[in-house]
């Protein structure tokens, strides 16, 4: 039984016309205004919606409006059944993008006549949607047969991804939302960041050239963990979740691939958690350093060009007490300074620490 949703102001021609549907044997949920037609679409996902246009609280073409910028309504069919019978409003209904435009009175016959056609058409495109979608699903599933393993994954990203580029403290996405994409650092380094009660900011990861980012929302209805920060300039490849959600479906060595990097991810956080709860100063210090220094892929003698404020975060102190504890460790001959940069002199006595 198909669903319809009648949204009518005038009490009278609301019962009356769902009355001639339910004998029609289709199941009718009635709205006395839009915005409640909204709610009830929203809720119920009827087969088809018809709507009066001059009605109290929100009118008909806004009720379409905002049915068609949503995702689970805007392929309803929508039918607009107005006393509106001038050409311009007419145009105005099917301009917006509606499917048909009754003007009242409706006799019986024309009514059911428009319902049956574009519930019809409805049915014809949603069985196109599904083949075409099926047919991509089995031609895609060969084209992702030579995705082996994660540098396969990577260089797939490189040739068929979109290239993003973001500025310093740019925001790639925010944490506790949805995303459509997973991303690849192509050139620079991104902070994944949580923001703790009182408005801290706590960096659990930081990516740099050739990282994966943003997994943790890779399965559907899941949302970001962290939100994603460009620490400085950088160019990222981004592919749909969905794809990269059919690669993995194709492949179940690179699966276990991917569940292995995410799980390594996860360890790394609980591992700064617990450093942050039990470390000493000098130690959540010492530990961040040789991580950056490790991230980066750094020799010991290199530069790890870092501001004080993202390794006071990652180490999980304040700022100050951490400026005071390079300070000291940089009169104890274990590290060198100058401006931001940061080097390893003394790496035994630095690891000892930690």
């Amino acid at each position: 039984m198909k669903t319809l949703l009648l949204i009518e102001d005038d009490t009278v021609l609301r019962e009356t016309t769902a009355e001639i549907l339910e004998l029609e044997d289709y199941k009718v949920v009635v709205a006395a205004n839009g915005k409640r037609g909204i709610e009830q679409a929203r809720i119920m996902l009827p087969d088809l919606i018809i709507c009066d246009i001059m009605m109290p609280e929100l009118d008909g073409y806004d009720v379409f409006k905002l049915l068609s910028e949503d995702e689970t309504t805007k392929k309803i069919p929508f039918i607009f059944m107005s006393a509106k019978t001038e050409i311009k409003d007419i145009r105005k209904g099917m301009d917006l993008g509606a499917d048909d435009y009754l003007t009242k009175p409706v006799e019986e016959e024309l009514l059911l006549s428009a319902i049956e056609s574009r519930l019809a058409k409805s049915a014809l495109l949603n069985e196109s949607l599904i083949a075409e979608e099926k047919e991509n699903s089995e031609s895609s599933d060969d084209a992702f047969e030579d995705i082996a393993n994660i540098d396969d994954l990577k260089n797939y990203f490189c040739d068929f991804g979109t290239t993003k580029l973001f500025k310093k403290g740019e925001i790639i996405y925010k944490e506790s939302e949805k995303t459509n994409n997973i991303y690849l650092v192509y050139k620079g380094k991104i902070k994944g960041v949580k923001i703790d009660e009182f408005g801290k900011e706590l960096i659990i990861t930081v990516n740099k050239d050739d990282d994966f980012f943003g997994f943790s929302a890779i399965f559907e209805n899941s949302y970001n963990y962290e939100s994603a920060i460009a620490m400085e300039k950088v160019e990222i490849m981004c592919v749909p979740k969905k794809t990269v959600q059919n690669i993995l479906k194709s492949n179940y060595n690179l699966s276990l691939e991917v569940f292995q990097l995410i799980n390594e991810n996860l360890t790394e956080v609980k591992d700064q958690l617990l450093q942050m709860a039990y470390g000493s100063m000098r130690r959540k210090t010492a530990k961040t350093i040789l991580k950056f220094a490790q991230k980066m892929k750094h020799k010991p003698t290199d530069n790890i060009n870092i501001s004080r404020r993202d390794l006071a975060s990652v180490a999980g102190i304040a700022t100050e007490s951490l400026i005071r504890t390079l300070t000291d460790l940089k009169k104890e001959g274990v590290i060198e300074i100058e401006g931001r940069n940061i080097r390893i002199i003394n790496l035994e006595q630095l690891a000892a620490i930690y």
